[in-house]
């Protein structure tokens, strides 16, 4: 029996959408390696990425094509373009750190996890990363580099702002801005793209709300994951301002319980699902220029028990 998922994803619609083929990658429909190549996506055609796993959470990188059934808004895509899977797939992260006043006591935790992350997992080769601070404004505290060791000094310059006479927290500009100055400017469709965020999802400073955060996250094909911790008020919409960010743009949120071993699983699942993806171009049955979100679902075998995609993705408006 098949299985349906919802589709989480942008989809890079732009008329030059250049997608580098990097690493072991194979064409799945021969089996065969294939050479490399430049994927130019004109602006009719879909291209998406996606992770699948089983139900051990191991990653499938040997999905055909016909053991999969595409739907663009219950309409079956009009062809085929091309399937591929992308593995062992370089990383561009972004390390997203909420300073503000309500998370002054986690700082310290906080900060161990991104160096774990940088010291640990990242491939000074293949890898890069940048690291940002916000709280009603947001700095980077270093730009773009594989050094581990820049990273870490970068992620140690945070400090929180408790006692500044300007107050509040904007997350929403946080991720607008980070996927719009920093993965917008990168190929993003010849890497794995993330951001590694840290907050309690309270947002009360931004201009940007969550459809436009969540928008320019698709444009840029990054997802967000999240490192929640409990808010101090029992009613707060932090906990579903996190879980929106990071199912909207295929990501997942993940909830610190201070133990050491629970938070190396953690960024380990972050880099299984974006070294090993698949890529999959199609051009829809109908898309009309319209800036509508279009809604994808994805049937597919029943030995893939996981498929961490974005929801969907908007339409060209012109």
């Amino acid at each position: 029996m098949r299985q349906p998922w919802n589709f989480c994803g942008l989809l890079i619609l732009t008329l030059f959408a250049c997608a580098r083929r990097t690493g072991a990658q194979t064409d799945v429909a021969s089996g065969q390696n294939a050479p490399r190549y430049n994927l130019n996506v004109a602006v009719d055609e879909v291209s998406l990425t996606f992770h699948a796993a089983d139900a051990q959470g191991l990653p499938i990188n040997d999905l055909k094509l016909d053991e999969l059934r595409i739907f663009d808004d219950g309409k079956p895509p009009h062809r085929i373009l091309a399937f591929q899977s992308l593995q062992d797939f370089p990383i561009r992260a972004g390390i997203l750190l909420d300073t503000s006043d309500s998370m002054e006591g986690y700082l310290p935790r906080n900060r161990a996890i991104c160096i774990e992350y940088a010291q640990q997992l990242l491939r000074q080769q293949t890898d890069q990363a940048f690291v940002m601070d916000f709280n009603f404004l947001s700095e980077i505290a270093q730009p773009w580099t594989g050094n581990p060791a820049a990273l870490t000094a970068g992620i140690r310059k945070f400090t929180p702002y408790g006692g500044s006479r300007i107050g509040g927290t904007a997350i929403f500009n946080a991720v607008y801005q980070a996927c719009l100055n920093q993965f917008g400017r990168i190929d993003h469709a010849a890497s794995g793209n993330f951001i590694l965020l840290f907050s309690d999802g309270e947002d009360n400073a931004s201009h940007a709300d969550l459809k436009q955060a969540v928008d320019m996250c698709q444009r840029a094909n990054t997802a967000i994951y999240a490192f929640r911790v409990e808010s101090q008020y029992s009613s707060s919409p932090g906990p579903k301002t996190l879980e929106e960010l990071a199912s909207q743009t295929g990501g997942r949120v993940f909830f610190d319980d201070d133990s050491n071993v629970g938070i190396y699983n953690d960024l380990r699942t972050i880099e299984a699902d974006l070294r090993n993806q698949y890529r999959l171009v199609y051009k829809p049955e109908v898309l009309r220029h319209d800036g509508a979100f279009h809604r994808i679902e994805l049937l597919g075998p029943e030995r893939a028990g996981n498929i961490i995609v974005r929801s969907g993705y908007y339409a060209p408006a012109h």
